[in-house]
């Protein structure tokens, strides 16, 4: 049978995008179907808007610890929000402009409007009034914020989510970012930074589950530190309207007014009407397209990437699943991306960098390990007085000394952790890890200046 296109993407993410760029300019007749904007969660409405938001969120501590240095203001800065999201939706829109032109450049058609999958050949698109065909087929649709009911929350319709804090019409004076995620605490760090007061609150024992327990309870004290209200083990039982703002009743028995509420409590994988039942496509018990390690869905013609898949819900791995796609099904290479030891960061004010194992993970998969951990004032902030403190924890194989994880709370820890990342990718040992000599004066210098052995306060007292 003669088809429209080789290949048909759903979905114009980066992973979509990476996909079609590939497969057009390896002479493979593409379209790409996108529904919103060029560029996906990331570019859009995820990492690069939000990472904006961080940087801008930053220089009211800037400003403070400038004041430690010598610096004087004549008059106390000021942030203003309406620039800041006019530049920001300036930019954000430059780099959509970027994605669609780099696909026209490869020869993919672009075709801006909702695909819908007729069977597992057939692709509609009813905003266009088309309906094409295809040999293959790959779904990048990616993920979309959820939040609680009506029935589970009365009044979440005054609710948003992280979609729309990216275009409020003006900086709330008062914010409540309901979830312990990473989401939740960055969104909490931008709009503490900006100057809102701001409430974040957890149904957990603590924020960031997942993430090794010392850097969890390290986070949270340090975003107490900035002025943020820290709620756990609590959420809703209802949203009130009010003329002075919104009622947040908690099933603690707390009540909060605030301006804005935030639900950041989970992305879900983005499939409802695909029309993936119309060409067989099974979905896990977490409501994600089933994959195997080739991104091949049980359809023999079909595969998926990103986060539709809820593998690593991560931009970087999107694009490696991409690669390893068109490698597969265009280049007659079998390629798996290997989702083992991929670094993490979350943009928290202080930000975390992990890659690796947490201490607890660790000791479920090998046993007995060992624990290398440090908590210090960064020189940076010693020389204003400030009481900021950074974690640094490497988790270490008992019996082979090799590398298992690397999890720093700090200024500059993302950064860091792209390159101890490449170490712990590799395997390394403690002792290779050790023989590296330390750059001075950085932060960084601490991760391989390390050499005791931590053992956790209640054990000492008990030895």
């Amino acid at each position: 049978m003669a088809y429209d296109y080789d290949l048909f993407v759903i979905g114009a993410g980066s992973g979509g995008v990476r996909a079609a760029r590939l497969a057009a300019l390896g002479g493979q007749r593409v379209a790409v179907a996108e529904e919103y904007r060029v560029g996906g969660t990331c570019v859009v409405r995820g990492c690069v808007p939000k990472k904006f938001m961080v940087y801008a969120s930053e220089f009211s501590s800037h400003f403070k610890v400038a004041e430690g240095y010598g610096w004087t203001f004549p008059e106390k800065p000021t942030f203003d929000w309406k620039t800041f999201i006019t530049a920001k939706d300036v930019e954000i829109a430059r780099l959509s402009g970027i994605y669609a032109a780099n696909l026209g450049k490869a020869g993919a058609d672009l075709i801006h409007g909702r695909a819908i999958l007729k069977d597992a050949h057939t692709i509609e698109i009813p905003d266009k009034g088309l309906t094409v065909t295809a040999d293959k087929i790959l779904i990048a649709t990616g993920g979309r914020p959820w939040k609680p009911d009506e029935a589970e929350v009365p009044g979440i319709e005054h609710a948003i989510t992280s979609e729309e804090a990216f275009h409020l019409d003006e900086l709330p004076k008062r914010v409540l970012v309901a979830g312990g995620g990473y989401i939740a605490v960055e969104f909490a760090g931008i709009f503490a930074g900006m100057g809102s007061e701001v409430t974040l609150l957890y149904r957990g024992p603590n924020i960031l589950r997942g993430f090794d327990d010392d850097v969890r309870a390290h986070l949270a004290g340090e975003l107490e530190k900035k002025g943020i209200r820290v709620i756990l083990a609590s959420q809703h039982t209802a949203i009130e309207k009010r003329d002075t703002g919104l009622l947040n009743k908690l099933d603690n028995g707390i009540e909060c007014e605030t301006d804005v509420v935030m639900f950041a409590t989970g992305r879900i994988p983005y499939v409802a009407g695909l029309g993936l039942e119309n060409a067989g496509v099974k979905l896990n018990d977490k409501g994600a397209i089933e994959v195997d390690q080739f991104s091949h869905t049980n359809v023999e013609n079909i595969w998926a990437v990103g986060d539709v898949t809820d593998r690593i819900n991560l931009t970087p791995v999107a694009i490696r699943e991409a690669v390893a796609f068109n490698e597969t099904v265009f280049k007659d290479n079998p390629t798996s991306f290997d989702h083992a030891t991929v670094p993490s960061a979350v943009f928290s004010q202080p930000p975390v960098g992990v890659v690796g194992l947490s201490e607890a993970e660790a000791r479920k998969l090998v046993g007995k390990v060992d624990v290398y951990l440090v908590r210090f004032r960064p020189m940076k902030y010693a020389f204003t007085g400030s009481d900021e403190r950074m974690l640094m924890k490497l988790v270490v194989c008992h019996d082979d000394d090799k590398l298992l994880g690397v999890h720093i709370v700090g200024p500059d820890a993302p950064e860091m952790i792209q390159l101890a990342a490449i170490a712990v990718k590799a395997g390394i040992t403690k002792k290779q890890w050790d023989s590296t000599c330390a750059l001075h004066p950085t932060a960084a210098e601490e991760l391989v200046t390390i050499r005791d052995k931590y053992v956790e306060p209640e054990l000492q007292a008990a030895e």
